[in-house]
């Protein structure tokens, strides 16, 4: 189990979603016990029937930023900028018209530290450093850096999209959870696309508790595993914030034996990475990298609902972990059997 090739599976490229569902809620459901492996098939808008009264759903509140940058390296070759620290970058102490972020950069040919590009009239970058994959970049710019960025930036939605040209605008919308309120996430957290405002509600009516929590994805989500053995895989660094409300609210529902019912893999992780041994969730501001995979202990999530995830990644391994690598390997079978959609704006799976 600790086997790279232990979390392959075949997916035919047709099963994964160019675009969202037509209505967020309408999406397709797999649910799967993990003490018993049984499988059954729902849509999205069933998910209040595996939510009992004195449950506490949890989700996270990051919003996705426009990111994704085009421009032009002076000798005119074409570049493409990813933004991975934003929320962290928007913390620093910076002089009128700079700011220095951490990014991917794709190019024909890797800009050296020194190389200028151009977005547009009131935007520039320079390459300050590269290391370990990662450029750092000090902007140089007129105004304010946030409407500029959101201004030309694009969505960056995963490479597994691929449609004729880029993020569209409504893209800034469907690739955004309708409860998205803290800036800085690089990826959406993609099992919380599911959810309108009208579910929500239905959902609080019948007695579940609803606590924000934030962990703004980063550059984790873009990395895959490049080591045989698991175990050797490092994760980056992600902000992430509980609130003492969300803490508390959270710490009251364990204590009168309701269930912790994460939305995706990231509120997993800062659920358990801020939990300590009694399962008791820690208010705070700080950075996670905890690696989730099996012969993991869970203490604080007793379900959780989450996408389908790619093959070999760290999302498929926390998944694994929590229900069972073979039992997780088996529903993922099913949903392609069953012509389930896959990844960011695919279905989902409700793990109870």
């Amino acid at each position: 189990m600790y086997l790279l090739d232990d979390y392959h599976y075949a997916l035919p490229d047709a099963l994964i979603a160019q675009h969202p569902a037509p209505q967020r809620e309408n999406s397709r459901l797999l649910a799967l016990e993990r003490r018993s492996g049984n499988i059954s098939h729902h849509h999205f808008i069933d998910i209040c029937n595996f939510l009992a009264p004195g449950d506490i759903l949890v989700i996270n509140n990051t919003s996705v930023v426009p990111a994704r940058l085009t421009g032009r390296k002076k000798t005119g070759g074409k570049v493409e900028l990813l933004i991975i620290d934003y929320a962290d970058s928007s913390e620093g102490k910076y002089p009128p018209g700079k700011r220095t972020c951490q990014c991917l950069i794709k190019a024909a040919k890797r800009p050296l530290p020194g190389a200028l590009i151009d977005f547009d009239d009131t935007l520039v970058a320079e390459v300050i450093t590269f290391h370990e994959g990662i450029f750092t970049v000090e902007f140089s710019f007129e105004g304010e850096f946030e409407p500029l960025l959101y201004r030309i930036g694009k969505v960056p939605l995963p490479h597994y999209i691929k449609r004729d040209g880029a993020a569209g605008a409504d893209d800034m919308h469907t690739y955004q959870t309708v409860y998205a309120s803290e800036k800085g996430a690089a990826a959406a957290p993609t099992a919380g696309l599911h959810f309108s405002e009208a579910l929500l509600e239905r959902i609080k009516h019948k007695g579940v508790h609803i606590a924000p929590i934030t962990l703004h994805v980063g550059y984790g989500t873009f990395v895959p595993v490049r080591v045989n053995d698991i175990r050797e895989h490092r994760m980056h660094a992600e902000s992430y914030n509980i609130s003492p409300e969300s803490a508390e609210a959270i710490n009251q529902v364990k204590a009168s034996g309701g269930r912790v019912v994460a939305v995706g893999t990231t509120s997993v992780r800062t659920l358990e990475y801020a939990a300590d041994n009694r399962g008791q969730i820690h208010p705070g501001r700080g950075r996670s990298n905890l690696f989730i995979y099996p012969g993991y202990r869970f203490v604080a999530v007793d379900a959780m609902i989450t996408n389908f995830h790619l093959p070999q990644s760290t999302l498929l391994m926390l998944v694994s972990a929590f229900a069972g690598r073979e039992k997780v390997l088996a529903a993922y079978n099913e949903a392609v059997r069953q012509q389930y959609r896959f990844f960011s704006y695919g279905d989902a799976m409700f793990i109870g």
